[in-house]
């Protein structure tokens, strides 16, 4: 379905067609954008809510900036639809996240209008300060560096650390605070209740504007007045506030609130802080899914609902008639529930994710001890470590991904002291349309050579729950990684037991081949088995379940036994899974020709789960045929 543009937004190619427009035009456009946005999502699906809220403060950035030389942040990229395309990208923004698509996300390579990639929060003052330390350098001081981060990012600590660098720096910087109290789901902490409170003091608002047009007067005096003019601000500010102002702590000048939706005031505001030297700070008041009634009543589930009618508002969904497999997260949020009724220690923690990760059930159900602590995953796992220290078994939920920014907290705040958190890795392997920058590919690799953690895999739902509840009674750090989606048991809610650390188990016996697999990529393997044996052939298949401890009684009998091995894992080649196979092989004077799948060392890009796993040759064809090739010259000598 073709998705035919507004008469004013057919003829924006480029930021400069859209410098062509005189200023009273900008509403139109604004309005024809959002339209566009919404038309396209209905019917491709994709994020929603965080581009329909930064319409107005798209088009005025690109109407003030020189884009692509003045360099321009999404932070996330979630917010950066409109962005897209009003740089040239409308006719293929059909291809959003589909396979060989556009990236749902800025990306470096697809466009050089995107200044910086980004998918993981909270990067964007950096990178701008460094862009901008670079252009003071090479001596091109007019060249403008903008970074637009949402409140929900502002929670991670690396934008605090970038803020209090940018302060000192003397860059001509910008960064634009969009705030509209949602990340994925609500805004938690402190730094809400404070950007809540600049928000409603009605006695700074009414006199901020005034201030502004009186300081600005003086402006023309050079340098030394700008010092006064900064101080004069700053003393006002705190004084109207009756607080320090945070950001004028870190030496950020200080603009806001306005109106994000005000197109024609923001750029206003954007051409006068191009003339104002230093870094400084615009916070701008947004509604997340603004213009579509529904997204901004339910902004969590338009977030990225999918396809829906854009009448009716109904959201697409599939119709099963028999019974279908939970998604795995949800089978965590009920199984911790049930271990929680039974275990008073058990807490719940993940760094904004509680519908993503499905925590808040547990939120829902015992609000006293399941905990939102915002985009702060280092927080996140040294939080849950300083439970274990109490007594507390802590379930800290963390999507693969992300659990790469708190690499050095697991090392050195949970494993070297051996205590007893759960590392739930949610999103684990391919994350599909996400993409390379959610894809959770080497956790296996990164986790398994730290001393004293378990790193375990489900093949199943019931495996899952096994799993957490073994976890649960483990006196140590254990890790359990389950991938995006749906299981393969309707019927999932088995009596957990406990399953020994590191012990496999034996899916099917056979001959000739052994198959070893690691989760729920396992699936394939056993569809990959029922399409040979049809064919004559009977490999074996091995469900490892633990790439750390492995079972080396196992491994002995498969070494033993074959000399023809695969290892299938839903994740990086290098260092993963089948690494570990190889080493122990080595280690215990084994020989055999074993056949590695999985990630190669590459970026893979998105697409649908399936799209990326046969890609990478480990789909349940990919596995017939590699089984089908290791097989072939055993069964000539037959």
């Amino acid at each position: 379905m073709l998705i035919e543009p507004g008469k004013l937004l057919a003829q924006i190619n480029s930021p400069a067609d859209l410098k062509q427009f005189r200023k009273d035009q900008l509403v139109q456009i604004c309005e024809e954008l959002r339209q566009y946005i919404i038309d396209s999502v209905s019917v491709y699906g994709g994020h929603f809510g965080a581009s329909l809220g930064v319409v107005e403060l798209t088009v005025a950035l690109h109407y003030v900036l020189n884009t692509p030389s003045d360099q321009l942040i999404w932070d996330v990229g979630h917010q950066a639809y409109g962005h897209k395309i009003l740089t040239g990208r409308r006719e293929k923004f059909h291809t959003n996240r589909l396979y060989k698509g556009i990236s749902g996300f800025p990306k470096r390579k697809e466009s050089e209008y995107d200044a910086f990639g980004v998918g993981h929060s909270s990067t964007s003052i950096s990178a701008a300060l460094g862009m901008a330390m670079a252009s003071k350098y090479k001596g091109d001081e007019l060249k403008q560096h903008v970074a637009v981060i949402g409140d929900g990012s502002m929670t991670g600590g690396m934008a605090f650390e970038a803020m209090n660098h940018a302060g000192v720096s003397d860059t001509n910087m910008i960064i634009v605070l969009n705030d509209n109290c949602m990340s994925i789901d609500p805004n938690v902490g402190a730094l809400r209740d404070y950007l809540t409170d600049i928000t409603t003091s009605q006695t700074y608002n009414r006199f901020k504007d005034d201030l502004w047009r009186i300081l600005g007067k003086f402006s023309k005096f050079g340098s030394s007045a700008q010092e006064v003019i900064s101080k004069v601000e700053g003393a006002v500010k705190s004084a109207l506030l009756n607080q320090s102002n945070l950001f004028e702590s870190l030496n950020l000048r200080y603009f806001g609130p306005v109106d994000g939706h005000d197109v024609n005031h923001l750029v206003e505001v954007m051409n006068d802080l191009k003339k104002i030297p230093g870094p400084k700070i615009l916070h701008c008041l947004t509604v997340k899914g603004k213009g579509y009634d529904l997204a901004e009543k339910d902004q969590t589930k338009w977030h990225a609902p999918g396809k829906f009618d854009k009448i009716t508002g109904e959201i697409a969904k599939k119709v099963y008639d028999t019974p279908q497999p939970p998604k795995y997260q949800d089978v965590f949020g009920h199984t911790l529930v049930e271990l929680a009724e039974e275990n008073d220690n058990i807490m719940g923690i993940t760094p904004a994710m509680p519908s993503g990760s499905s925590m808040n059930i547990m939120m829902k159900a015992m609000p006293d001890r399941a905990f939102d602590v915002g985009i702060a995953e280092q927080h996140a796992v040294t939080f849950s470590a300083g439970l274990a220290t109490q007594g507390m078994k802590p379930f800290c939920n963390i999507y693969s991904t992300f659990m790469q920014r708190a690499y050095d907290q697991v090392v050195h705040d949970v494993c070297l002291q051996n205590l007893p958190v759960v590392f739930c890795l949610d999103r684990a392997g391919f994350a599909g349309a996400d993409g390379p920058t959610h894809h959770g590919a080497y956790d296996l690799a990164y986790f398994r050579c730290i001393p004293n953690l378990v790193v375990a895999a489900p093949m199943n739902e019931e495996e899952l729950r096994n799993m957490m509840y073994s976890a649960s009674i483990y006196d140590g750090p254990y890790s359990i990684r389950y991938p995006r989606g749906q299981g393969v048991m309707a019927d999932w809610r088995k009596p957990m037991r406990e399953i020994a650390t590191g012990q496999g188990r034996i899916v099917q016996e056979g001959e000739d081949v052994a198959i070893l697999t690691l989760g729920h990529i396992g699936n394939y393997a056993v569809d990959a088995c029922e399409q040979l044996a049809e064919e004559g052939l009977h490999p074996a298949h091995y469900d490892m379940r633990f790439v750390k401890p492995l079972d080396g009684e196992l491994l002995h009998e498969v070494f033993g036994k074959f000399k023809k091995v695969i290892t299938v894992e839903d994740g990086c080649l290098m260092g993963g899974f089948g690494s570990a196979v190889l080493e122990w092989m080595m280690d215990h004077d084994y020989q055999a020709q074993v056949k590695r799948l999985g990630i190669p060392d590459a970026v893979i890009e998105h697409g649908t789960q399936l799209e990326l796993h046969k890609e990478c040759g480990m789909d349940k064809d990919g596995i017939a045929q590699a089984i089908r090739t290791l097989a072939a010259p055993v069964a000539a000598k037959h």
